[in-house]
């Protein structure tokens, strides 16, 4: 088994004003040669939006971009005439492939917007570019592990596609439960909230452990906690 154990602090981070970053890969100004990447994951960033503020309109081409609202709603516009709010509980897919365009707002007038934006470099190039959302039973991911993506060519029922063979998993455990996940590749386990051992690793609020080499790993929770794992290919 390979470990990689990225604490939150260690972290790369901005200040925007109306946008505060956290970079668990090199991003913008975080530049850390240490920190390009787990695999096929090239981008993890924990994004807060302040009231009234957002993205504006840019560009992206040839990656798969996933965004996961944690608090807080976040509206939608791009160039494929998407123009939707993205609730917690919903899980959004862009193909960017040959190349589109969109914002990121958060139109609420009183409360800051968290979410996370994944990046993960495509097996193909050049692809078609594609958009979906979709909202999530949580009841699917209470101590179970409940599949948000899958690649296009082998999709899960119910899950979001994408150009890669990677799979976004996401869990609620109750303190004291323990389980099983089962790699088909190299898996980077993000904590959200709360507190598990993964690995006989403990991490804690926004702490990380990639792991590759392996064919299983034992899961506990020490709190309620949610746990995201990012599933994909190493090279």
């Amino acid at each position: 088994m390979k470990k990689i154990i990225h604490k939150a602090g260690s972290r790369g981070f901005a200040n925007h004003g109306w946008l505060r970053s956290y970079h668990t890969f090199s991003f913008a100004s975080y530049q850390n040669p240490e920190r390009m990447n787990f695999g096929m994951l090239r981008v993890l960033n924990d994004d807060v939006v302040q009231p009234n503020m957002g993205f504006g309109t840019h560009p992206h081409r040839n990656m798969e971009i996933i965004s996961i609202p944690i608090t807080g709603p976040l509206s939608h516009k791009d160039s494929m005439n998407n123009k939707r709010a993205i609730e917690v509980g919903e899980v959004q897919v862009m193909s960017a492939g040959t190349g589109i365009t969109h914002s990121e707002f958060n139109d609420s007038k009183t409360k800051e917007s968290n979410f996370l934006q994944l990046w993960i470099i495509p097996e193909k190039q050049e692809v078609e570019p594609y958009y979906d959302q979709k909202k999530f039973d949580e009841l699917g991911r209470k101590n179970k592990f409940q599949t948000l993506v899958s690649p296009r060519d082998k999709q899960i029922e119910g899950s979001l596609p994408i150009h890669q063979q990677g799979y976004i998993s996401m869990i609620d455990l109750d303190e004291g439960f323990t389980t099983e996940y089962e790699l088909k590749n190299g898996a980077y386990f993000f904590l959200i909230q709360g507190e598990v051992d993964v690995a006989d690793e403990t991490l804690e609020h926004r702490d990380a452990v990639g792991i590759s080499e392996t064919q299983k790993v034992t899961v506990k929770a020490s709190k309620n906690s949610k746990l995201l794992v990012i599933d994909v290919p190493m090279q």
